[in-house]
């Protein structure tokens, strides 16, 4: 059994660099470093320097010498943009990972945490899955690419600890919502994704919604700010080779999630399946026993985060 963990790394007084500080989950990161006494937070946008360009990231972290670094930058979508753009989502996310985790290295980063995705495991993996189930089957194949660079990340971390004792981690979170999410219809993860087609059907006084696939497959949610804490407090705490699930611990159907985003959001019409569309891998529940384990658990409820995720929505969207 794991033992409650205890604090191994301060970030007290530290130059902290939150890779893709812009996007959902590095955003909720900078929130909660707010209540940490860290010496400075390091950002750079994408006009800045190009993460999939190695001797941008190499020559600006050289420069300015980040002591801890977080890395959830990636190039994120759902089913419809990871089957559309393969090659994007495989080559952005390689590039990524092993430009700023061996430019870590080079630099002398002091710790690492890399930020992987639930869709690394195997599609029919048992449930809840736990973190040995990784590479033990075959991928769900409408997100195969960003699963195989995702890997390919954690196995980086893996490799520069084991060969020059760099203290680099690994987490991997469930799926997450929250404020900052993309609500690109054509892109976007299936909360945002729901909400903005909830909030236009009532817009447009519909009697209707139409939701993708039978509704029937099992997700677990976790609001970008618990995700933010859950990996502060690993990059204080854990120090391993393997990766730590980052989830709720429980899931709802997708058909569940649907009404109770209608009923956030406050249309009352009738719900209709799509089944031409796919429903993509039928259960996805992580394990959280390790993490509970080590002391942590979320506080947001699911109820709450919809209704905060779409109150975001309409403070921030001009089309709203």
């Amino acid at each position: 059994m794991t033992q409650r963990a205890e604090n191994i790394y301060t970030l007290e007084g530290k130059r902290v660099w939150v890779a893709g500080h812009r996007g959902m989950v590095g955003s909720a990161i900078c929130r909660r470093l707010e209540q940490e006494n860290i010496g400075e937070l390091l950002t750079v946008t994408r006009q800045q320097v190009d993460l999939s360009r190695q001797d941008q990231v190499e020559t600006w972290m050289a420069d300015t010498r980040p002591e801890a670094v977080f890395v959830p930058a990636a190039k994120v979508g759902g089913i419809l943009a990871n089957s559309t753009y393969p090659a994007d989502f495989l080559y952005e996310n390689l590039a990524i990972a092993s430009n700023i985790i061996h430019a870590a290295h080079k630099t002398g980063v002091e710790k690492l945490l890399f930020l992987g995705s639930s869709c690394i495991y195997p599609k029919l993996a048992p449930q809840p899955i736990p973190e040995d189930a990784l590479l033990t089957g075959p991928l769900e194949p409408t997100n195969e690419w960003y699963a195989i660079a995702k890997i390919a990340g954690i196995k980086l971390c893996q490799a520069y600890r084991q060969q020059h004792g760099a203290d680099f981690i690994s987490a991997m979170p469930t799926n997450l919502y929250g404020p900052f999410d993309n609500f690109d219809l054509k892109s976007s993860h299936v909360i945002p994704a729901l909400i903005r087609k909830a909030h236009a059907a009532k817009q447009n006084n519909d009697k209707s919604m139409i939701m993708w696939g039978t509704g029937t497959p099992m997700r677990e949610f976790l609001h970008a700010d618990d995700c933010a804490d859950a990996l502060v407090f690993l990059m204080k705490t854990y120090s391993g080779d393997q990766h730590i699930n980052v989830g709720s611990g429980t899931d709802e159907t997708i058909e569940a999630l649907t009404r109770m985003v209608m009923e956030v959001v406050g249309f009352g019409g009738e719900l209709v399946k799509d089944t031409s569309k796919p429903d993509g891998t039928p259960r996805k529940l992580m394990s959280a026993d390790r993490l509970r384990e080590m002391g942590w658990s979320p506080n947001i409820s699911l109820k709450d985060g919809l209704a905060g995720a779409y109150q975001w929505f309409l403070d921030n969207h001009s089309d709203a």
